[in-house]
């Protein structure tokens, strides 16, 4: 055996060395490749079709040697749960009688908007989770889905998405949580432990750096540095598995720096597991081992490429066994693939069964006869998650929306669409999109049907005017007359999620322009033309160059942006303009002036920012954390511990109140900045935040706990450090807000740090800590998370 053979060599049971000893190379095999149950002609992988093109498709005759995976045996054509439930336990019955080792299959299901089934309910996006800045909250929705997951005999999760938004052009936006990779890490760093608390494993994905693809297309290379790589891409990877003990990770498709992450061992091995101690099993994204011969070009065929992935890490091959069967096999017999390779990755794939508790089912009981897979309490936090998601980003009073209102137009392609409110992930639009005919499965008020109900004493008229996409204009007329008809119009409008150019937003669905799609903001400024008060809402999977929404001359009265807040969105978004719920949602994201600024992100140093030397203005429409409230929050009170070693942690406490008439949310954002550092630094990085809820006058006292591990960045010899050195620490509503006076005058008007934000207001207070004693190495034990606690 080789030393790249013996690197991260697995520590496991007597059992699973007992039963690996007994193995023969066709039954290893076996072990590390799935077989995706019911593929058709259904298209919900990259280049599905074409890969799985005389595929084997009888499941007696796969699994001759054993399986190590099903594949989306619920999420691939509308199944009845229960019927399904006993074709799957009969399956693994089947495997323990009629393979010579009897070991049961481990099932994988996406699940990154809820289980990825029929009749399963339908959560708010990722990008929602991260607007909501609500780590427990999607930890309680987690731990649902497992439950789910778990009733449905399902051990594998395929989430959550850690990637770090760069591009809001890239299709997958709507997956991913953030910008900022503390949020990411925070909020994704939760998903797995309530996913993991309901006995289901979770795959982080996608490891790693997929969203800085060049011009945000989705499968481009990324051409990041080693620093940029560990300051920003990895650090939501190292939370979730330091901190959330997550048991799987999935392979990015992307190249970096020309190297394929399928074939990456320095990371997949030398990073993930050697120096995090990942002790989990590595799943190839679908088809990608066959790339790195397909698309790539770095293999020769197939067989290299199995052999290729599997010394660099890579343990199990999904969705089936494209390379790691009969085309590794062959390598193996010709001498040309050391068989210890395989070794490693069988005995984890082993272990991962073993932990999910396989090598001792026996399936003797039978499967619940009654499944219900969206049940109260999975639309009781769907709502409350979908309802702290929604951001307003601007009012001039007209919201919340008077009482008396007896006329409400709804006009817009997504008014009355239940698909609207939903992502690309989402079952209804990742598999009912090929299935026409059949029922959505659940219930999913679109918002008309959702004003309806919430605003009773209404005559509400629903309008299209016009499809997401397209150029037809015919439906103007109709939308104007309703608008001139109503007290109040609410135009509705944003994104279609689907898949490979089916749709407007999603995964392949990228986009050269950040205009919304179609005519849909010709149709806007024709209904704000009529004078009729008109409310802008957006239910898109990206952030759009909306500023002429924002701040043109003849924007709506106000502008409410929604993530696809999911089957309980049309009614949370129903309520917030009424004013039953006050809106607490933060942009997690930048929202961008134009398509030509991006990349954009605020986490930029003084360099990245606008300026007199360039003509281009990278100026975002509004910044990143920003979100309005029906009642305003002030800040005073500002202190921080004035010195800390590094490596220790400071205290910062701010007392936060509720300036207004009504109860609300805020969403305290604590940020700082290096202000002299061996490498360029960003002009302000989000340190904490914390959620409070505060009736009318209230205040309560908020206390962050800041390890200096969150000021940690690769420095110039490319080691994680903690640099002595002043750092400026500040609460704001944003990251907008208080950074120009952290930069040296003279340099421009940074009006794009100055957006006003009626949500809040710092006060004007910073206060300096000034880290000590000698440069601090970083390492895993180091913690990265800031607590907060609230007193009143």
């Amino acid at each position: 055996m080789t030393d790249a053979h013996m690197r991260a060599w697995p520590q496991v049971s007597t059992r699973v060395q007992e039963l690996h000893a007994r193995m023969r190379l066709e039954e290893k095999l076996a072990q590390l490749v799935g077989f995706w149950i019911d593929h058709g002609d259904e298209v919900v992988a990259p280049l599905a079709g074409e890969m799985t093109a005389g595929a084997p498709t009888r499941i007696a005759e796969v699994t001759e040697h054993g399986i190590g995976h099903f594949t989306r045996v619920y999420g691939t054509r509308p199944v009845d749960p229960a019927e399904r439930a006993r074709w799957l336990w009969e399956e693994q019955r089947r495997l323990l009688r009629e393979t010579r080792l009897g070991i049961p299959a481990l099932v994988h299901e996406e699940c990154l908007t809820g289980l990825a089934a029929w009749k399963a309910a339908c959560f708010p996006t990722p990008l929602a989770w991260g607007a909501a800045f609500d780590p427990d909250l999607v930890e309680e929705m987690a731990s649902l889905i497992g439950s789910s997951l778990r009733t449905l005999g399902v051990h594998q999760g395929l989430a959550p998405v850690l990637d770090v938004i760069r591009d809001p052009r890239w299709g997958r936006t709507e997956e991913a949580i953030s910008e900022d990779p503390y949020v990411v890490g925070t909020v994704g760093t939760a998903y797995v432990r309530g996913l993991q608390s309901a006995g289901i494993q979770a795959t982080l994905k996608h490891f790693v750096a997929y969203s800085g693809s060049r011009a945000g297309r989705n499968h481009a290379p990324v051409s990041a540095g080693p620093r940029e790589l560990a300051d920003l891409f990895l650090p939501p990877f190292e939370m979730a598995v330091l901190d959330g003990g997550a048991r799987s990770v999935m392979n990015a498709y992307n190249d970096v720096d020309g190297v394929p992450m399928a074939a990456n061992a320095e990371l997949l091995t030398g990073l993930l597991r050697e120096e995090w101690g990942f002790d989990g099993t590595v799943v190839a994204d679908y088809f990608s081992v066959a790339f790195l011969a397909l698309m790539h070009g770095v293999a020769a065929d197939r067989g290299h490429a199995a052999a290729m992935a599997l010394e660099a890490g890579i343990d199990v091959e999904l969705p089936s066994g494209d390379a790691f069967l009969e085309p590794l096999a062959a390598l193996v017999r010709a001498g040309e693939v050391d068989e210890t390779v395989i070794d490693r990755a069988v005995l984890r794939a082993l272990a991962a069964k073993e932990e999910a508790g396989l090598l001792e089912e026996e399936f003797t009981a039978e499967p619940p006869s009654m499944i219900d897979l969206d049940t109260p309490a999975h639309r009781e936090v769907a709502r409350r998650l979908a309802e702290e998601s929604v951001v307003l980003l601007s009012n001039d009073g007209t919201l919340p929306l008077a009482e008396t209102a007896a006329r409400i137009a709804v006009i817009g392609p997504n008014a009355d669409r239940a698909e609207a409110l939903m992502g690309c992930y989402s079952f209804p639009n990742h598999v009912l999109a090929h299935h026409p005919g059949v029922a959505l499965g659940i219930e999913v008020p679109t918002m008309a049907e959702a004003l309806r109900t919430e605003v009773p004493g209404a005559e509400v008229e629903v309008v299209r005017g016009c499809e997401i996409e397209g150029t037809d204009t015919t439906g103007f007329a109709a939308a104007i007359e309703a608008a001139e008809r109503a007290e109040i119009a609410v135009v509705v409008a944003g994104d279609q999620a689907g898949l490979f150019g089916k749709g407007t937003v999603g995964e392949g669905n990228d986009t050269e322009s950040l205009d919304l799609p179609g005519v849909q903001r010709e149709l806007v400024e024709a209904v704000v033309a009529t004078g009729t008060p008109t409310v802008l809402v957006l239910v898109t999977g990206r952030p759009y160059a909306i500023g002429w929404a924002l701040d043109g001359p003849n924007r709506p009265a106000a502008v409410l942006q929604a993530f696809f807040p999911g089957e309980e969105g049309g009614p949370a978004i129903a309520r917030i303009l009424t004013g039953t719920v006050n809106p607490s949602g933060r942009l997690p994201l930048t929202l961008p002036r134009s398509a030509g600024a991006q990349p954009y992100t605020y986490l930029h140093p003084i360099l990245g920012g606008p300026s007199g030397v360039t003509s281009a203005d990278s100026t975002p429409v509004r910044p990143f954390g920003f979100g309005l409230s029906y009642t305003a929050f002030g800040y005073s009170g500002l202190s921080a511990d004035r010195a800390v070693e590094a490596g220790g942690t400071f205290a910062v406490e701010v007392t936060v109140t509720n300036l207004g008439e009504v109860a609300g949310v805020d969403v305290v954002q604590l940020y700082g900045r290096d202000l002299l550092a061996s490498v360029a630094r960003p002009v302000s990085q989000l340190l904490g935040y914390q959620r409070v809820a505060l009736r009318p006058a209230e205040s309560a006292t908020v206390r962050f706990e800041v390890p200096t591990a969150r000021l940690a960045f690769t420095d110039r010899a490319l080691a994680r450090v903690v640099e002595p050195g002043e750092v400026e620490v500040w609460v704001a509503a944003s990251a907008g807000e208080k950074v120009a006076a952290a930069v040296a005058e003279g340099i421009a008007e940074l009006s794009d740090v100055e957006v006003a934000s009626a949500a809040g207001d710092s006060g004007g207070d910073k206060a300096l800590v000034t880290v000590t004693g000698d440069v601090h190495r970083v390492s895993t034990a180091d913690r990265r998370i800031t607590t907060a606690t609230v007193a009143r």
